[in-house]
């Protein structure tokens, strides 16, 4: 499974793209579990106090954004999907 990583995210991991092996069926919510054990320093920025994704986090897969997927976070990934994580970024 590719992740690629943007902004501040990035500066965490590292790098922008980072391969995750993951078990057939894995759904997205499984993925940010490994993300976060992983890159424990995520956690706080993924995830809220219920363990669920927080509102300023936006995670695509395939190009299209989680709130728009028919199972959410409950998605099955395939191992041909790209998801693509992206901080709350603000500016003017």
């Amino acid at each position: 499974m590719k992740v690629d990583f943007y902004a501040t995210f990035r500066k965490v991991v590292g790098t922008k793209t980072v391969e995750f092996p993951l078990p057939e069926e894995s759904t997205l919510r499984q993925l940010i579990v490994e993300i976060v054990h992983r890159y424990p320093p995520l956690l706080q920025e993924l995830l809220d106090n219920e363990g669920e994704l927080n509102r300023h986090v936006q995670i695509f897969v395939n190009g299209r954004n989680t709130p728009f997927l028919e199972h959410g976070l409950d998605t099955i990934l395939s191992p041909e999907d790209t998801v693509s994580l992206f901080p709350a970024v603000a500016g003017g």
